[in-house]
């Protein structure tokens, strides 16, 4: 028996690349899936993916960065399913600028997306689990929650506030037997880092093929991107992990780039 049998995960941000790999595979290991993402139509795609595979989910229309929003759409996933087991906190979006040039409204907007989406969800998610006395708290982070790069000032501040996060709720979280983890991919070959490949190279005056290999894929072992499945193996096995033996910790998952 698969030991997400029964799992309840809510997964922000499911209706596209990386979030639906991640609900594609709970669901194929018998959880019951809360789908959410501002893009309706794309969270309902998910759940008929889901459906077709003999599994349960729901569509839940949630803007992160909206606490009655986040709040209405997490008690809608424990109306429906009885409980909450797993959070996956992975709905974001990239800005990039030069700092000089970043307005402050586009900062305040990746933070409020990425940091206080996933600080909302974590609130609204534990007073599920704190009474059940157990759960999995996963965060997307990235190899920017412990490298910096160029033109990414918004993004790599939020994803380092995520390890802080996902770090405090692994101390919080314990006497509730509630466990807390980030994921941290390299590149992902998805519609949001699609949408990078010509912004950074406009900004930084290369190549798109230069961006890819000489700033995307350049400290990797093997010039590879990491594929939504190699994120959503890794988010099988955080949710699945059987006590709090693994907790408060980051796994990067890069093909090298970061390593440590």
């Amino acid at each position: 028996m698969s030991e997400l049998r029964g799992n309840v995960a809510l997964v922000t941000g499911a209706g596209s690349g990386i979030g639906r790999a991640i609900a594609l595979a709970f669901a194929r290991q018998g959880a019951r899936l809360g789908i959410c993402d501002i893009n309706e139509a794309g969270a309902a795609a998910t759940v008929s993916q889901i459906e077709e595979i003999g599994a349960e989910a729901i569509a839940v229309s949630m803007d992160v960065a909206d606490e009655a929003a986040v709040e209405r759409g997490t008690e809608a996933v424990a109306a429906r399913f009885g409980r909450i087991d797993t959070m996956v906190s992975n709905a974001g979006i990239q800005i990039v600028h030069p700092i000089e040039e970043f307005p402050y409204a586009e900062f305040r907007r990746m933070i409020d997306i990425h940091l206080g989406g996933a600080f909302l969800l974590t609130k609204a998610c534990v007073r599920h689990m704190y009474p059940q006395r157990s759960g999995s708290l996963i965060y997307m982070g990235s190899v920017h929650s412990h490298r910096a790069s160029p033109l990414k000032s918004a993004y790599v501040a939020a994803k380092h506030g995520i390890l802080g996060l996902s770090r405090t709720m692994a101390i919080e979280g314990a006497k509730h037997n509630v466990r807390s983890n980030v994921i941290c991919p390299g590149f992902v070959r998805t519609p949001l880092v699609d949408k990078q490949i010509p912004e950074q190279a406009e900004k930084l005056g290369i190549s798109e093929a230069d961006v890819i290999a000489k700033v995307m894929l350049k400290d990797t072992v093997d010039a590879e991107f990491t594929t939504p499945e190699d994120v959503a193996d890794t988010a099988v096995f955080l949710a699945g992990f059987r006590s709090n033996a693994f907790t408060g910790q980051s796994i990067t998952v890069s093909h090298g780039w970061h390593m440590g």
